[in-house]
C-alpha cells in the first residue's frame, strides 16, 4: 500500500512536499522516482501520485488521479473535558479519528483538573491517525472552551449530556439516531457539577447514559462516539 502524506495545500498537477515530509519520504521511506504515494487534504480529497523528483528538501510529486470522498450523511461532535494526564487525551484523539469524528471540542468545567490545553500536539496526533486509518476527513479540533460559553453554541435538540448524578437518563443508543447531527457532552474526571447539569437541562439538553459501568473520561468519550456510529449503521 502506498505511503500516505497529509497535504492540506495540495496543488495539481504537481505538488512539492514540505521539507520535513520530503526528508522523511526520501531518507526514511527511501522513496524514489516512480514510486506511488497517496495524498489526503483532510477535506475529502484523496490523490494518487508518483514521485517525480526524489529530493530530500523538495520532493516533487505528480498527481495521476484525484477523487473526492463524500462526508458522512450525519455529523458527530464530542465535547469533552480534557484529563489531567494528557497522554490519555492524546490516546482518545487518536482513536476518535480512527473511528471517525467531525468535531472535537475541549471543555473547561468547574471540576476540570486541566485548565490549559495546547492543540499543536493533538493536531499532529489527529493527522497521524488520519493517515494511518485511511480517513479522508480531518476533524475540527476546538480550543479549550468554558462550559458556560459552549452551551449556547450547540443545538439542544441534538445535544446530549452524559453524567453520573442520580436521575432519569436515556441510553444514548436510543436517541443518537435522530437528526442529521449528534453532540455528546462528556465531563471531567470528577463529573459535571449539579449546577452545570442544571444549566444543560435549562437549555433543553437531554441526559443520557452510556451503560452501568463508571467509565473514565476518555473511555466515556470514545464509547459515546462509537455508539453514535453504530446506531446509525443499524438504521
Amino acid at each position: 500500500m502506498p505511503h500516505t502524506f497529509y497535504a492540506p495545500d495540495v496543488t495539481l498537477p504537481t505538488y512539492t512536499l514540505p521539507e520535513d515530509e520530503s526528508k522523511h519520504a526520501v531518507r526514511v521511506l527511501r522513496l524514489g522516482a516512480g514510486d506511488a504515494v497517496t495524498l489526503v487534504n483532510g477535506r475529502g480529497g484523496v490523490y494518487e501520485a508518483q514521485v517525480e523528483a526524489a529530493d530530500a528538501k523538495r520532493c516533487r510529486l505528480r498527481v495521476v488521479r484525484e477523487q473526492l470522498v463524500p462526508g458522512r450523511p450525519y455529523q458527530v461532535h464530542v465535547a469533552v473535558a480534557p484529563t489531567k494526564n494528557l497522554d490519555r487525551m492524546e490516546w482518545f484523539v487518536e482513536k476518535a479519528v480512527e473511528i471517525g469524528v467531525d468535531t472535537l471540542t475541549f471543555l473547561r468545567c468547574a471540576r476540570s483538573e486541566r485548565r490549559e490545553l495546547k492543540l499543536d500536539r493533538l493536531e499532529k496526533i489527529a493527522i497521524s491517525a488520519l493517515k494511518q486509518s485511511g480517513q479522508a476527513w480531518l476533524p475540527t479540533l476546538t480550543e479549550l472552551t468554558d462550559f458556560a460559553r459552549f452551551l449556547p453554541t450547540t443545538p439542544p435538540e441534538t445535544t446530549f449530556i452524559a453524567h453520573l448524578e442520580d436521575g432519569e437518563r436515556t441510553p444514548l443508543a436510543r436517541v443518537a439516531a435522530t437528526g442529521s447531527a449528534c453532540c455528546i457532552l462528556i465531563g471531567p474526571e470528577g463529573d459535571f457539577t449539579p449546577q452545570e447539569i442544571a444549566a444543560a437541562f435549562a437549555r433543553g439538553i437531554r441526559p443520557v447514559t452510556l451503560g452501568a459501568s463508571r467509565l473514565r473520561t476518555e473511555t466515556a468519550a470514545l464509547a459515546a462516539l462509537h455508539t453514535a456510529h453504530v446506531v446509525r449503521e443499524l438504521l
